[in-house]
């Protein structure tokens, strides 16, 4: 399977993100291939509360969670997986991404330099990453120090105090809410290239 890791951003920025990737803490077990998707609840942007099996409407579904606006390597793999979306619709899958961000955030992440089409949903209360198992807590003083030192507010981002953030990662998940794929990574730099996503939602679909 592919990879991507992210370069050329700053040195400095580098090192706050590399920082911020402790062990997992407060999650759950983590479902696997051939285990239903947890069943979460999240809000869209317009704050109304969505279930997972609401948003996918019947239809298999590529989840993509990130760590939020403020995160380029999460941006830059959001614009690159926007590429596929037509190809992943003719496989009738939908793309949904899933962040902490708060509702009002998810199209208006002051970090974010992309619009995306595909559909934004608000895990601001941390249940989904918790329930995929995938969640870790920044520690007080690193998330003090990204507010005082980089401009990073990740309780302003999510309108919360749990200072959670999802590892990345990326599941196919069939129309019956069953998880076909699945990738984790806890190394922020490494993520999915968009083909090798779409060979998994190929093969998994089929």
């Amino acid at each position: 399977m592919h990879h991507r890791t992210l370069t050329r951003l700053p040195m400095i920025l580098l090192a706050v993100l590399a920082a911020a990737t402790p062990a997992l803490a407060g999650a759950m077990a983590r479902p696997g291939v051939g285990d239903p998707a947890p069943a979460v609840t999240l809000a869209n942007a317009d704050r109304a509360a969505v279930t997972l099996k609401d948003a996918q409407a019947g239809k298999p579904a590529v989840l993509v969670f990130f760590r939020g606006g403020w995160c380029p390597y999460c941006n830059r793999h959001l614009g690159a997986l926007a590429e596929i979306e037509d190809d992943l619709a003719t496989l009738g899958a939908r793309l949904i991404a899933i962040s902490p961000d708060s509702p009002a955030r998810l199209y208006a992440a002051p970090k974010r330099e992309m619009q995306p089409k595909f559909l934004l949903l608000s895990d601001q209360d941390a249940n989904a990453m918790d329930a995929f198992g995938i969640s870790f807590v920044v520690p007080d003083e690193l998330v003090a120090k990204y507010k005082t030192s980089y401009m990073i507010d990740i309780e302003a981002d999510s309108g919360r105090t749990h200072h959670k953030l999802p590892h990345p990662a990326v599941y196919v998940v069939d129309a019956a809410g069953v998880i076909r794929f699945a990738h984790v990574s806890e190394d922020y730099k490494v993520r999915l290239e968009p083909a090798a996503v779409l060979e998994a939602a190929r093969a998994a679909l089929k």
